[in-house]
C-alpha cells in the first residue's frame, strides 16, 4: 500500500466559493456546491502528491473499443486513472457522439463510475468553428471571436446555444442519488498558440477574455454549480508569470492555473520539453500561489512513448518540484496504433509506468478513494 506523503499546495479558505469569489464565512453557513466540495478535495489531493489522469481512458484503448470496464492502464497497473478527462467537441451540434466518436451517453455513465471509484473527471472542449462550420483546428473565416462576443451578431446567437448545450450537458451529471458530479471545466484552451480558431493569432486579448465570460455567464445563469473552471495556455507564447497570464479572464472566473505540454522528439526533445514544462507549469504554480488557486498539469505525454523510461526518468524526476494536484496524458486511440500516451500490455515503457504508479507521489483511483 502507498504511504502518502504530505505535500505543500498553496490553499484558499476550505469552503471558499468556487469561481467567483464569496467568502469562508458565508461558505461556512451555505451547503457546499459540487464545485466547493471538488475544490477543497483536489486542495486534499495536492497534499499527498499528484493524481494521475487520462483522455478517454475507459471509452477504448490501443486494440478495444467499447468494451465495458476495459482500461489499458488498469490492465498495466491493476488500477483505474485517478483523473479522466473526456471532451465535449460535437456537442454544439447537438450529436450523440463526441468528436472521437465516444457517446455521450457513454461518457455520462463513465464520469459516474469514475466518481463512484473516487476519481476525478475532467472535460476538454473541441468546439466547432461557429463561422466555416470546420473543426476546431479550422481558423478560416474574419474575426470569429469578436463576433461571437459582439451581441447582435448572428454568430453570438450561434455561440451562446452552443455553450448552454454545453452547459446543460454538464449540468446532468448525477451520482446515484442523483446530485450533480462536481468537474473540471477546461474550455478555450491551448490559446497561446494559434491551431485553434480562438488562438492567439485569430483574436485580440480582449475578445479572448470576453468569451471567457461569456461562457461563465452562460452557465452561471444556467445554475450550473458543479464546475470549477480551467485555464491552460500551451507551450507557444509563454516563457514566464506575465506571458501566462496575458489572456487570463480573471480570478472571478479560474480555479485551476493549467497547463498543455507535449514532449517531441523523444531523447532528442527532452530538453526542450523540459524548459517548457519550467516556463509554463512553473508559471501556472506561480500564479496559482499568489492567487489562491490550484495547479494542475492539464496535458502532456509522449505520443508512441518511444522512451521506454519516460514515466520515471522524464515525468516524475521532473514534475515532482511542482505543487500540482494532478497531471492528465493523452488518449490511447483504437484505430490508430501510432496514437497512445499510456502503455498498454507489452508495450516497452510498462516496467517504468509500474515504477511510476507505485511512486508514493503518483494518486491513482484507489489512493483517491481514501482522500476525502
Amino acid at each position: 500500500m502507498k504511504k502518502y506523503m504530505l505535500y505543500m499546495f498553496p490553499v484558499m479558505a476550505a469552503m471558499m466559493s468556487c469561481g467567483g469569489g464569496g467568502t469562508a464565512e458565508t461558505a461556512a453557513t451555505a451547503q457546499p456546491t459540487p464545485a466547493e466540495e471538488l475544490r477543497v478535495r483536489l486542495d486534499s489531493i495536492g497534499r499527498h502528491g499528484f493524481a494521475f489522469g487520462m483522455h478517454d481512458a475507459t471509452a477504448y484503448g490501443h486494440t478495444w473499443v467499447g468494451l465495458e470496464d476495459s482500461c489499458d492502464v488498469r490492465s498495466v497497473c491493476g488500477d483505474y486513472p485517478g483523473v479522466m478527462n473526456w471532451d465535449l467537441g460535437l456537442i454544439e451540434w447537438n450529436c450523440d457522439k463526441e468528436l472521437d466518436g465516444v457517446p455521450f451517453n457513454v461518457i455520462r455513465r463513465e464520469v459516474a463510475k469514475q466518481d463512484r471509484r473516487g476519481g476525478i473527471n475532467t472535460f476538454s472542449w473541441h468546439v466547432r468553428n461557429p463561422q466555416s462550420r470546420g473543426d476546431s483546428w479550422n481558423c478560416e473565416g474574419d474575426s470569429v471571436v469578436r463576433q461571437c462576443v459582439t451581441a447582435g451578431n448572428p454568430l453570438n446567437d450561434t455561440i451562446k446555444v452552443w455553450i448552454s448545450r454545453a452547459a446543460d450537458f454538464i449540468g446532468s451529471l448525477r451520482d446515484d442519488e442523483g446530485n450533480r458530479i462536481g468537474v473540471v471545466f477546461r474550455p478555450w484552451h491551448e490559446h497561446t498558440g494559434s491551431w485553434f480558431w480562438w488562438g492567439q493569432d485569430h483574436c485580440s486579448a480582449d475578445d479572448y477574455k470576453a468569451l471567457w465570460q461569456l461562457t461563465y455567464d452562460i452557465f452561471k445563469e444556467k445554475g450550473i454549480d458543479n464546475v470549477l473552471w480551467a485555464y491552460s495556455p500551451d507551450k507557444d507564447n509563454v516563457t514566464d508569470v506575465a506571458s501566462y497570464l496575458e489572456r487570463y479572464p480573471g480570478d472571478s472566473i479560474i480555479d485551476i492555473m493549467g497547463g498543455d505540454v507535449y514532449h517531441f522528439d523523444g531523447a532528442a526533445g527532452k530538453d526542450t520539453y523540459l524548459e517548457r514544462v519550467r516556463n509554463v507549469i512553473g508559471s501556472a504554480c506561480t500564479a496559482a500561489r499568489e492567487r489562491g488557486k490550484l495547479a494542475a498539469f492539464t496535458e502532456t505525454g509522449s505520443e508512441g512513448l518511444p522512451m521506454a523510461d519516460w514515466w520515471t526518468s522524464v515525468l516524475l524526476d521532473n514534475i515532482k518540484e511542482y505543487p500540482i494536484c494532478y497531471v492528465s496524458v493523452w488518449r490511447n486511440a483504437h484505430d490508430n496504433p501510432k496514437h497512445f500516451y499510456a502503455p498498454y500490455p507489452g508495450q516497452e515503457s510498462v516496467p517504468s509506468f509500474i515504477e511510476f504508479y507505485n511512486d508514493d507521489r503518483t494518486l491513482f483511483a484507489r489512493d483517491l478513494e481514501k482522500i476525502k
